[in-house]
């Protein structure tokens, strides 16, 4: 698995990461692992809420990001946008693409609006969810044994993070 990762500045303040992988299996298999709860559970985030557009959920990411997020658009199997903390000083946008590519199904991640200073480790820890996805559909199953919090993150998701944030940062000030 190769996960491609970029970091833009749209403005001096805010900017964007990206990150792509291909996946071995189908379309609909990875819409259901990157949109229903007890898939999302296994890899990404507890959600819970009103899961329909326009409607508010409440995630809290192996990350231990928690908050609100407005679900903006939803074209199953192919495109799914949210705004996280909507009206918030910290609000952003995270949109993901999907397209079938043969038995392979093809996943674009991006996230808009994140302060440019922090966009190294946004960038680590989008690749190592991505990372999680793989590995969760290879097991049919859950990632973090250990599981996490909003106080305290999946140990193995911030190990990896920990490994991959000097590269995003030398990436961005290279």
């Amino acid at each position: 698995m190769k996960i491609i990762g970029t970091m833009t500045a749209v403005d001096p303040d805010r900017g964007a990461v990206r990150v792509e992988d291909t996946y071995d299996t189908p379309i609909d298999d990875l819409w259901s692992a990157c949109t229903r709860p007890e898939r999302l559970a296994r890899w990404i985030a507890q959600v819970s809420g009103d899961l329909r557009v326009g409607g508010t959920v409440h995630a809290v990411f192996t990350s231990t990001w928690t908050g609100p997020a407005v679900i903006e658009s939803c074209d199953p199997p192919h495109h799914l946008l949210l705004t996280t903390e909507p009206g918030g000083a910290e609000t952003t946008q995270i949109e993901a693409w999907l397209t079938a590519q043969g038995a392979r199904t093809r996943l674009v991640v991006e996230e808009r609006g994140l302060p440019v200073d922090q966009l190294p480790f946004y960038g680590a820890g989008w690749q190592v969810h991505l990372e999680d996805l793989g590995r969760s559909l290879a097991a049919d199953g859950p990632v973090h044994p250990a599981g996490w919090s909003a106080a305290s993150a999946a140990p193995d998701w911030e190990r990896r993070w920990t490994e991959l944030t000097p590269a995003y940062a030398a990436v961005r000030s290279g």
